[in-house]
């Protein structure tokens, strides 16, 4: 049986030459913050992959703590690394299965057509679908010691031809709790807690509740001005308690979060 030109590669002199010679490359994610660029490509034996390769040094760092991350972690919500290959100057690429969709961000590119838009005018029973599952998500990463670091739309992969969300892009995420020892933690202003801006700050599980109750907050709103709250008054109260200013006065933790969105939200 011949070796599988992704899943056995051991060492790649460049990426994107190589993933040409092996298959159709039918996206390329360029120009990235994270210092990373990315690759859609297909197999002859038709199956999708998506490698992601480091370009930086900080790229690096963020791709050994994602390794690392990805093997304590797993979830049927979270696009796992299965396979990761040098690539030279000691970086490596990331290989993971593809997962159609589009990410929910929209950045400054809102409009009737953004994803986020799009998935704003789905029926409450939908989204309220989608939350539960970040949600579940993230009680394996708290089962598993981990947490959120950088969590925000553009790590919501939404498919909206097979109602099925993943995560992406959790690069950021690590052991906790941890002590802040930078100015601030990477992330969105709209979804990171204040903690995350404080060096010698303490981030941990309570820290985790916040990003994923601003999550919450954000995808169940018509809007980003957050003037159309389209949940209820009971979801909305477990929000704001999990987004106090002080993570004592939160939710103890996201089982504890999660039970509490659960019982104002009914089946879902």
């Amino acid at each position: 049986m011949d070796s599988h030109p992704l899943l056995s590669a051991v060492e790649v002199a460049e990426v994107e030459p190589y993933l040409r010679r092996t298959g159709e490359v039918f996206r390329v994610f360029g120009d990235q913050d994270s210092g990373c660029v990315g690759y859609g490509v297909q197999l002859p034996d038709g199956e999708s992959w998506f490698v992601k390769e480091a370009v930086t040094g900080r790229a690096q760092a963020a791709m050994d703590r994602a390794w690392a991350f990805h093997r304590r972690v797993r979830h049927p919500v979270i696009v796992p690394q299965v396979h990761r290959f040098a690539v030279r100057d000691g970086r490596t690429a990331a290989v993971l299965p593809w997962r159609p969709g589009e990410t929910l961000y929209q950045g400054r590119q809102a409009g009737p057509d953004a994803p986020m838009t799009r998935f704003r005018a789905l029926p409450v029973p939908t989204v309220l679908r989608v939350i539960d599952r970040i949600l579940d998500a993230h009680l394996a990463v708290e089962a598993a010691g981990q947490v959120a670091v950088d969590l925000y739309d553009g790590a919501f992969l939404y498919d909206f031809e097979g109602d099925a969300v993943h995560l992406v892009d959790l690069d950021e995420y690590r052991p906790g709790p941890f002590v802040l020892q930078e100015d601030r933690l990477p992330g969105s202003s709209r979804f990171m807690a204040p903690e995350e801006w404080r060096r010698g700050a303490v981030i941990d599980v309570r820290t985790t509740v916040y990003v994923l109750a601003r999550a919450a907050r954000l995808l169940l709103d018509a809007g980003d001005a957050e003037r159309q709250w389209r949940g209820t008054d009971g979801q909305l109260a477990v929000v704001e308690r999990a987004t106090r200013d002080d993570p004592g006065d939160r939710f103890a933790g996201v089982r504890e979060f999660v039970a509490a969105w659960r019982a104002v939200s009914g089946a879902v």
